[in-house]
């Protein structure tokens, strides 16, 4: 009985009043409104002659905002729809799948200049653009962007979903990611037997992804991605791209065939130096030479160079008959950097794997699960996910500190998002009261306080 003790007195009844809950969502739909978001992406879906009761705008980011806060499905928007007393009028369901499918072709590139303006402003509001964690420091004045693909699986017919290659059903999604801010620049559903080394998707991505940095970051690029990316088109695009007034340069996997077997081969002994781990410190059983001197790269970029790292493998780890034959296995990749040492080429590389937190994030953020059978409607739900994840980047960059600066969407819904408050009313304004109990109350008013003290949108 002892273990019940704690609910002796208590009772529980359904006729509370003024009283919120989720009140953290306050943060994320005020935040959209200071730094443009809501009247941006209002004029990007405006249709003349249309006038509806909720403005699209407003919707769009009613629902990136829903699914911030950990909403799975359209309905999910009457948890917001249902706190009147914080948030206003909010859309209904209904309203909701309506402002979705009017999200055609035209519209996805009105908004995605909406947000490219944004975020502009949102940087400008950055004191600095933070640097991309690179062996224990920081790449400073570069803008990173990762590549990569993920698959969405599906337990029903929907449109474009289709057997992957992993055995799996479901969608193979294309995203970019600016390591710098952790924001999704852009996002392309793709049909779940959608190839992953697809030139053109990656360029399209790519192509996008480049359109949302501000003019004024354009000036030094790094694009990371994994061998899915290694394709002659790919690296030829980007080799395009640099101008006398822009770098840009990639760092991308390279898979190794048999003419890469033979560089390795014949490399000298004192070819090999010893590889950095994530903290910069030498790493045991790894070492990185190059390869580019001993192979034919013929109808490759002049400058692009070859990279190979060597290390003891890992129990369980796969092996080819190359590897098992003399106990290394082997991973490349190529870039067009010209200065550096070669193990700090090498880390920078590896920290593309930072890219897997960036999409195990984005499905925590609406990217799991897709809500309809139309691939029109997914790919404005996947718009909308993508704006969701820019609108929790923002918060933490703009208005967060410590801990919860850096912390995770899960996290952020228990302390934040998610906690509750008493609503009244005085001095002719609404109060949020949230309990002094709350450990993260303070951080949740000081958060408030930073963005109501950005500048309003001209």
């Amino acid at each position: 009985m002892q273990f019940t003790a704690w609910s002796k007195e208590l009772r529980v009844t359904g006729d509370g009043s003024g009283v919120a809950s989720h009140v953290g969502v306050v943060l994320l739909r005020s935040l959209a409104d200071r730094v443009g978001l809501t009247g941006a992406l209002s004029a990007a879906l405006a249709r003349p002659g249309f006038w509806p009761w909720h403005d699209r705008g407003r919707v769009l980011t009613d629902v990136a905002a829903m699914i911030a806060d950990g909403g799975e499905a359209i309905a999910d928007i009457d948890v917001l729809r249902h706190q009147g007393d914080v948030l206003g009028p909010v859309a209904a369901p209904a309203t909701v799948w309506r402002a979705l499918d009017e999200i055609d072709g035209p519209a996805l590139r009105k908004v995605a200049r909406a947000r490219a303006a944004v975020r502009a402003r949102v940087w400008s509001q950055l004191p600095v653009l933070p640097g991309s964690g690179c062996a224990g420091g920081m790449i400073d004045g570069v803008v990173v962007l990762d590549v990569d693909a993920t698959l969405v699986l599906a337990h029903s017919e929907k449109e474009g979903a289709e057997a992957t290659y992993k055995s799996t059903f479901g969608f193979h999604p294309l995203a970019v990611w600016c390591d710098n801010t952790r924001e999704c620049l852009a996002l392309k559903l793709r049909a779940g037997n959608a190839g992953a080394n697809h030139a053109g998707d990656h360029l399209d991505v790519l192509g996008e992804a480049f359109a949302q940095i501000p003019r004024s970051h354009r000036r030094r690029l790094l694009v990371r991605a994994d061998s899915a990316g290694a394709s002659h088109k790919v690296v030829d695009w980007l080799t395009a791209r640099n101008t006398p007034r822009r770098r840009v340069e990639y760092s991308i996997g390279w898979r190794i065939d048999a003419d890469d077997r033979a560089a390795i081969t014949a490399l000298p002994a004192t070819a090999w130096s010893p590889a950095l781990d994530a903290d910069g410190d030498l790493r045991d059983g790894a070492d990185v030479a190059e390869l580019t001197g001993l192979l034919a790269l013929a109808g490759w970029p002049a400058d692009m160079r070859v990279i190979v790292r060597r290390e003891r493998p890992h129990p369980g780890a796969q092996l080819d008959l190359f590897e098992t034959r003399d106990g290394w296995r082997y991973t490349a990749f190529i870039t067009n950097t010209a200065t550096g040492a070669l193990q700090w080429l090498e880390v920078r590389h590896r920290a593309h794997a930072r890219v897997e937190d960036r999409v195990r994030c984005a499905k925590d953020t609406g990217l799991r699960r897709l809500p309809s059978r139309e691939f029109a409607i997914n790919q404005a739900w996947c718009l909308a996910a993508a704006i969701a994840c820019d609108l929790t980047a923002w918060l933490q960059l703009l208005a967060l500190t410590d801990d919860l600066a850096k912390a995770e969407p899960k996290t952020l819904r228990y302390r934040i998002l998610h906690a509750a408050a008493r609503v009244t009313r005085g001095q002719r304004r609404r109060w949020l009261r949230i309990p002094s109990t709350w450990p993260w109350a303070q951080a949740i008013a000081d958060a408030y306080t930073r963005i109501m003290a950005i500048p309003a949108p001209g």
